[in-house]
């Protein structure tokens, strides 16, 4: 270019000046001078294409997955190395910018130190469970310093859902940090305005279970919390984008694998992986405490004579001695129904119907103690081994109800497993006074004089499931036959 000019300069100040003197000035060739002189603009290098052979039996699933699915570059890197490209990654994102160029983005770093700081939030997305479209919400938790982040998928985004989640995070990050960043969302916050600024109150109380302070986001300002703001995108694109899922258990388990990989991928800013680096969040933070937020008391149901409970326009089953009783509900993810006693004790377990007038029915509901088919004796020495010094109150019930004892023993032991032993020994006082030894005796008393409560202890999630799901053969389950008489020979 400057030859160019300096050719340029030399015939506009000296137009009788030959080809020759001027190529002899600037130690070139005449015909370079002549071609300069002819040029209207200044010349620019301009390397030629060339094709990439490993580039090239890609570039129409490249094109499609761009323009017609609208995935990232780095997702459609994956895709084709999937596939079998074995090229850089510098011609990929050169043939990419042909495609669609990239706008640039701009953003402010913003670091915390060891347990200063965690963030959260959540995102909806439609996908596509069991061939239909369904909402689920993805809650991610990530920890400022490591950028270690928990993924959760759930099916609500009430309230309860929002702190369970939170409430999982904290503990599958091994501890608590100095505050949590959150966004002005109503589970949070109960008036975002500055002037007259409140916090939610029930969120308040989980923070004071947990003892981290509180801090938002002030609206419109969501860089101050970019470190969970960000990877929403990268989910998306990675995760959501293009996959199906066979259920909601499908789903959050390949949504814990994409977890794990992404915590174990080495992170662009911090040059090492969010698994190097968790320990030295977890040294900083405080201590979990001794036993889970405890906020299950929200709605109240009234089980049924026939051992149903009606839950959002479907029928589920407790166990029999719940019958005409009133039971805790608690929505877990969304998508489990957990039932709770009148003590806290966890009675039942349920995946939520996802259609209305369902009859959601566990066998084991409408049977007796799994002990009832031994012999009466056998159960005796059981419940004198939990309740040694009772030996009246057997006697009592082996007189008493002589045809139906080993019932109405069964029943009691099950009891027994549902309260507290103080609260059971206080019930087998009240049957000697008034000589009734029955279960249902003992089941109202319970339900109406108990003292004692459980406390749910803090758990760890659980560990993902290692390796590929084992399916058997329908056929190992088919009895064989008796070739007489054609029926299943039951061994």
């Amino acid at each position: 270019m400057e030859d160019w000019v300096t050719i340029k300069n030399l015939r506009a100040k000296n137009p009788e000046m030959s080809l020759r003197e001027i190529a002899r000035l600037v130690q070139a060739s005449p015909n370079t001078v002549k071609n300069a002189l002819q040029r209207t603009e200044a010349p620019s290098y301009r390397r030629q294409d060339k094709s990439n052979p490993f580039l090239d039996p890609f570039k129409k699933l490249i094109l499609e997955l761009i323009t017609v699915k609208h995935l990232r570059g780095s997702r459609v890197l994956e895709e084709i190395r999937s596939k079998g490209y074995q090229g850089g990654n510098t011609a990929f994102y050169a043939h990419v910018r042909t495609i669609k160029p990239e706008a640039r983005k701009d953003f402010t770093p913003y670091e915390t130190l060891p347990g200063e700081q965690s963030q959260f939030d959540w995102s909806p997305y439609s996908v596509l469970i069991a061939g239909e479209i369904t909402k689920v919400i993805i809650f991610s938790y990530i920890n400022g310093f490591s950028r270690y982040r928990i993924l959760q998928a759930s099916l609500s985004e009430d309230q309860g859902a929002v702190l369970e989640a939170l409430e999982n995070g904290l503990i599958a990050s091994g501890g608590v940090p100095q505050r949590v960043q959150t966004d002005n969302a109503k589970a949070f916050v109960h008036n975002p305005s500055r002037r007259n600024f409140h916090w939610n109150e029930r969120y308040l109380h989980f923070c004071g279970q947990y003892h981290f302070e509180p801090t938002r986001s002030l609206p419109g300002h969501p860089w101050s919390k970019g470190k969970v703001e960000r990877p929403f995108a990268y989910l998306e694109d990675h995760f959501i984008a293009g996959n199906s899922f066979e259920n909601f258990e499908d789903l959050a388990r390949k949504l814990r694998a994409f977890q794990d990989k992404v915590n174990a991928r080495e992170h662009a800013t911090l040059k090492t992986t969010p698994d190097a680096l968790i320990a030295n969040d977890r040294e900083a933070f405080s201590p979990l405490p001794e036993s889970r937020y405890i906020g299950i008391k929200e709605e109240s149901r009234k089980v049924t004579a026939d051992c149903l409970l009606s839950y959002n326009g479907s029928r589920y089953s407790v166990p029999w001695m719940f019958a005409g009783k009133h039971v805790w509900l608690r929505l877990s993810r969304g998508y489990y129904l957990e039932i709770y006693s009148q003590a806290n004790a966890p009675v039942a377990r349920h995946m939520l119907s996802l259609r209305k007038g369902a009859v959601i029915i566990e066998k084991s509901h409408y049977r007796t103690h799994p002990g009832a088919t031994a012999a009466f004796d056998r159960l005796c020495l059981s419940f004198s081994e939990s309740f040694p010094g009772q030996e009246l109150f057997l006697e009592k019930l082996r007189a008493q109800k002589r045809l139906n004892a080993r019932r109405h023993l069964s029943q009691m032991l099950e009891l027994a497993r549902l309260y507290h032993r103080d609260d059971f020994l206080k019930a087998i006082a009240v049957s000697l006074e008034y000589n009734v030894f029955t279960a249902s005796f003992m089941s109202g008393y319970l339900e109406k004089h108990f003292q004692h409560t459980f406390d749910l202890p803090a758990r760890p999630m659980p560990p993902p499931l290692a390796g590929e799901p084992v399916t058997r053969d329908l056929r190992e389950y088919t009895l064989p036959e008796d070739p007489q008489t054609h029926s299943p020979i039951i061994q």
